[in-house]
């Protein structure tokens, strides 16, 4: 298990996986990222900065979708080096797995793929943890299927996301009663 598997999966209280949805202007996310640090650094709170190059879900093709693969990825490994922060971001196909991998301590499996068994097994293969979002389609005890198609290529560094469940339309609600 790598040191930040550790420290995550131990954390008595919780640990913050936070930033923006998506890839902003480089200026943005530094910003973000330094006061999240601080704030983080000062309550002794583990923190993962999160961001996306490329969110495949927009509702609107006229939505924001973020920079692309390869300047986004450039973006997360210089908040990585100059804030000294692990990073995660989201894959949403196999093609895009290697080259994240190569510059994100976190693989993010997005809600809607949570059931994409290549997707999360290759994923996996690279070594690094995978967090997956359970689909708001999804009951809680279905998530023990996606973290074994994780696990069955030897990485145990999974962990596994509450996204809640839909309750009529444009309505999540998370049921606490799955923790």
């Amino acid at each position: 298990m790598n040191k930040l598997y550790t420290k995550l999966a131990s954390s008595q209280n919780f640990f913050l996986i936070a930033g923006p949805c998506v890839i902003e202007e480089e200026s943005i996310m530094f910003t973000v990222a330094e006061t999240l640090k601080e704030l983080c650094t000062r309550k002794g709170i583990p923190f993962v900065f999160k961001s996306s190059y490329s969110k495949a879900n927009r509702s609107s093709v006229n939505s924001f979708s973020g920079p692309g693969r390869e300047e986004g990825l450039k973006i997360l490994s210089k908040i990585k080096q100059e804030f000294e922060v692990p990073v995660l971001t989201d894959v949403h196909e196999c093609v895009e797995v290697a080259s994240a991998a190569e510059v994100c301590d976190i693989l993010q499996i997005p809600a809607f793929l949570s059931r994409q068994t290549e997707l999360i097994r290759t994923a996996a293969v690279t070594g690094r943890i995978i967090n997956i979002k359970k689909g708001q389609f999804m009951a809680p005890e279905d998530m023990k299927l996606a973290a074994e198609k994780a696990s069955s290529t030897g990485n145990k560094q999974v962990l596994l996301t509450e996204r809640g469940t839909t309750f009529g339309y444009h309505n999540l609600v998370v049921d606490f009663r799955s923790f």
